[in-house]
Parts: structure tokens; sequence; C-alpha cells
């Protein structure tokens, strides 16, 4: 049996998918008509209950266990949905590309108004938000992991002295280098470039900057995770572009 050529059975690649998705706008239909509906089960849940409540007022031990479980089963799917970020790769999605663009508007976009945050409603919805997020914000998030190392060190006063002079014994080595003409002398130059690294390795430790650089990593992995999750898709392109998307995708 013989069928018909079908223009949708080509295959994509899921990069252009995904592009064509972000630059079309589906991405934030999706987030939001999954909101949409995850609130509309949730009223119909509240109102079903209150119904069965109002049906059992007779027996208010019934009807007080029935509004119990519906608050359990709420707050127990939210912890799950909280978990379900810890077994998540935030940077799975993420290329080079996305630090070469310009820095979204830390006001404006990044940040956005209250009704820009919702509690994601599925797991699914968590993973979409994060992902998506992550490639948009990546210049910002990288911004507050700077931010967040600078304010370590400037409580660890020791680190930062200990990384100013790891910095420094780099330097003093490739002046040294360049004038004592150590490019025709590999033997010498690899002996001190082992040399600097070890003294590197001992100050670094000595310091405690691996401790100022983990503080700095964590604090920065939280504030990304929450802020990815919570923050809604919003258009990430303006309106004439996606107008002229629409065009080509219809010639």
């Amino acid at each position: 049996m013989a069928f018909s050529a079908n223009p949708l059975s080509l295959s994509v690649p899921e990069p252009v998918f995904e592009s064509w998705l972000r630059d079309t706008g589906y991405l934030e239909i999706l987030d939001q008509r999954t909101t949409d509906l995850h609130r509309h089960s949730s009223t119909t849940t509240v109102a079903a209950t209150t119904a069965s409540s109002d049906a059992a007022v007779t027996n208010s031990a019934a009807a007080a266990v029935s509004i119990s479980n519906g608050v359990f089963v709420l707050i127990f799917s939210r912890i799950g949905t909280l978990l379900s970020l810890l077994t998540l790769n935030p940077f799975a999605k993420l290329t080079s590309d996305d630090f070469s663009g310009d820095t979204p508007s830390w006001t404006l976009q990044f940040v956005g108004s209250f009704d820009s945050y919702s509690f994601p409603s599925s797991p699914s919805q968590a993973r979409l938000r994060v992902h998506e997020n992550v490639k948009r914000y990546a210049r910002n998030y990288a911004s507050l992991f700077v931010l967040f190392f600078a304010c370590s060190l400037y409580q660890k006063l020791f680190a930062l002295v200990g990384l100013i002079s790891c910095l420094a014994l780099w330097d003093v080595l490739k002046l040294c280098g360049d004038r004592w003409g150590l490019e025709h002398r590999p033997v010498i130059k690899q002996s001190l470039i082992r040399i600097a690294q070890c003294a590197t390795a001992v100050i670094l430790f000595c310091t405690n900057v691996q401790m100022a650089l983990f503080s700095a990593l964590a604090v920065s992995y939280v504030v990304m995770i929450l802020h990815a999750s919570f923050r809604k898709l919003t258009p990430s392109k303006q309106s004439t572009s996606k107008e002229v998307n629409r065009r080509v995708l219809r010639s």
C-alpha cells in the first residue's frame, strides 16, 4: 500500500524544533496552558470537596477527613515537584552560544513582576522552565555567581589574599619568561610551570579559597534552580520576529 508524501513526517533535529518553538512563542503558550489546566483542576477538586462536605454536613468527621486529604495531596505533590529538581540537570541544553548574546534586562526580563512567578504544577513543567530559563538567563546567572564569589572573598579576606597571590605569581612567571626568553628553553619553562602549579595549589589550600568557591557555587546553584523553576516563560523575542517566522512557515 502506497502512502502519499507528508511534509510533516520529515525528521527534524531536536535543537531545531526547540528553536522553532522558542521563536514562535509556543513554549510560553505551553507553559501558560499547563498552569491554567492545573489551576482549573485544583478549583474543580476544591469545588468537589466543598460539595461533598456540604452533602455530609451531618457528618462533620467525614467532611474534615476529605478536606485534610485534599490538603495533604496538594502538599505532597508540591514536595514531589521540588524534590524532582534535585534530579534535574539544568545545563543539559545549555550551549556556548547562550553566553554570546546580550544580557537580558535585570528588572524587566530577569526579575519581572509578581505575576511572572508561579509554582510549577508538575515535574515536567519545572523541567521545561529550568531548561529554557537557564538558556535565556545564562549571562545573568553567571554574573550572580561572580557577585556571590566576590562577597564570599570579601567575608574571607585571607582567601582573597591567597587568590591575589596566585594571580601575582603567574603574572611574575609570565614576565620572567618573556624577559629570560624561556620560549627557547622548554625544559626550564616546564619546570617553572610545574613549580608554580604546586605553589598555587598549596596557597589555595592553605587560604581556603576552595571553600569560598564552593559556597559561591552552592548559593548560585540554589538561586538559579529556584528562579528558573518558578519564573514563568515569557516571550523572548518581539512580536515582529514571530510574525516574520509565521510568514516564512506559511510560504
